[in-house]
């Protein structure tokens, strides 16, 4: 009783910086509250979606984490809601109390109301959606290689990436090496020009922030790779046929995937917080919520007064330590500082011996940069066994042009596009759906 006791929601990368910074503390005890019992490298997620890692490769079990401090404790479960009156935490089937709170429950995928976006096109936000992305684009394949139709078989072997960010160029770059080599030797019945990998940046150029002759580069490779870059092509609808663009032009299609922007994690408005632009949470330049000095909001979620951070990991790691550095600050009755992104610059890869680094004023691309983008994703994978596993695959990929998870598994629970989507359906009876399709 005689310890302060904080309450964190969310186990992303702002989560466990905030657990990480409080768990040595004596005089503190942390309750880490996520819907999963793991953290995922996010990161590296859309490699599980192009068949180079598997899941467990970029997942850590959080009680892993949690048992190594003796202040620390998890509870696995989705929380609805919070009694900023009675301080506690509305979560499913218990109410947990609490002196400080910081919510860290990461981004969901923004549509930004384009008609069928949402029921029609896959998302990569969590390792579930990465699987059955993965499973859709073998499943593709499959189905291809059985097709007569050459109309029907040239939309099934046409994958469409919408968002020309690092998300969206390196999963297309990522699909387009998935294609080029292994299935090109898997599948020697199907002609692989028909095969198209097709992506959509509404602005004049893809990797926006980025300096103009790095995001030159980046399209010139993709173009390299056999990529379709399309510059200011405006998504108007997605349906099950295809993409619909604001020029009038159809993209026949099976497969879309929806990489072109995130907005804040739906709790917050279940949590009555005041929203701000892109549905994060409008916070003081503490991080704290007005009027509730106990209630922190960091990471993706959080957008500090007369700021606007980008919702990447430097971003959510930052505010995690400054949150906990603060929380330390009240119990010390000091007062706390304001948060200042440190921008320390931004990468992405788009290829074998290709990637694209900007730190400060500088800027290159090509080897170096790919063996930097290398180095920095290791470093901050959690686990001396994933690092290792994904060293492994990574190494085997480069040497013999091999992708390793090319599985459709598991066969149930990937019918629909949308994970949420696809509970409810199994809720109502629709349990022995198939697995992903092209159909």
């Amino acid at each position: 009783m005689d310890k302060a006791r904080v309450v964190v929601v969310g186990a992303g990368f702002a989560g466990l910086w905030v657990v990480r910074r409080l768990a040595s503390e004596k005089d503190v005890e942390v309750m880490l509250l996520d819907r999963h019992n793991y953290h995922t490298f996010l990161p590296l997620l859309y490699q599980v979606a192009a068949a180079e890692l598997e899941p467990e490769q970029i997942a850590y079990p959080l009680r892993g984490i949690c048992r190594r401090h003796s202040n620390v404790r998890l509870a696995v479960t989705e929380v609805r809601g919070i009694d900023t009156a009675r301080k506690l935490v509305r979560a499913d089937g218990l109410d947990i109390p609490y002196d400080y709170l910081v919510v860290a429950a990461g981004s969901r995928t923004a549509y930004f109301g384009v008609p069928g976006a949402e029921e029609h096109s896959f998302s990569l936000k969590t390792l579930e959606e990465a699987v059955c992305l993965r499973n859709q684009i073998i499943s593709c394949f499959e189905q291809a290689a059985l097709e007569s139709d050459p109309e029907r078989r040239r939309a099934m072997l046409t994958f469409t990436v919408v968002g020309g960010g690092p998300t969206g160029v390196e999963y297309a770059g990522a699909l387009a090496e998935l294609v080029r080599a292994p299935l090109r030797k898997d599948f020697p019945e199907l002609d692989m020009n028909e095969v198209r990998v097709v992506l959509l940046e509404a602005a004049p150029g893809v990797l926006g922030g980025f300096p103009e002759r790095l995001r030159g580069y980046a399209k010139k490779r993709l173009g390299a790779m056999g990529v379709d870059v399309r510059l200011d092509a405006s998504v108007a609808e997605v349906t099950a046929a295809g993409v619909l663009f604001a020029s009038g032009e159809h993209l026949p299609t099976h497969t879309v995937v929806w990489t072109a922007g995130v907005r804040g994690e739906v709790v917050a408005e279940h949590m009555g917080l005041p929203l701000g632009r892109g549905g994060r949470v409008a916070v003081l330049s503490t991080l704290q919520v007005e009027g509730l000095p106990e209630v922190f909001v960091v990471g993706d979620m959080s957008l500090p007064e007369g700021q606007n951070p980008p919702m990447n990991a430097p971003n959510a790691t930052q505010q995690g330590r400054l949150a906990a550095e603060n929380i330390l600050a009240m119990l010390q009755r000091r007062d706390p500082v304001p948060f200042r992104y440190r921008d320390k610059g931004a990468m992405a890869t788009i290829g074998r011996q290709a990637a694209v680094v900007r730190m400060g004023n500088f800027a290159f691309s090509g080897f170096l940069a790919w063996l930097l983008w290398l180095f920095v994703h290791l470093a901050y994978l959690i686990g001396f066994r994933n690092r290792l596993i994904v060293l492994i695959n990574w190494a085997w990929d480069y040497l013999f042009y091999e992708r390793a998870v090319r599985l459709i598994l598991p066969r149930r629970g990937c019918g629909t596009i949308d994970s949420r989507k696809r509970e409810a359906a199994q809720g109502a009876g629709d349990a022995d759906r198939p697995g992903a399709t092209c159909s």
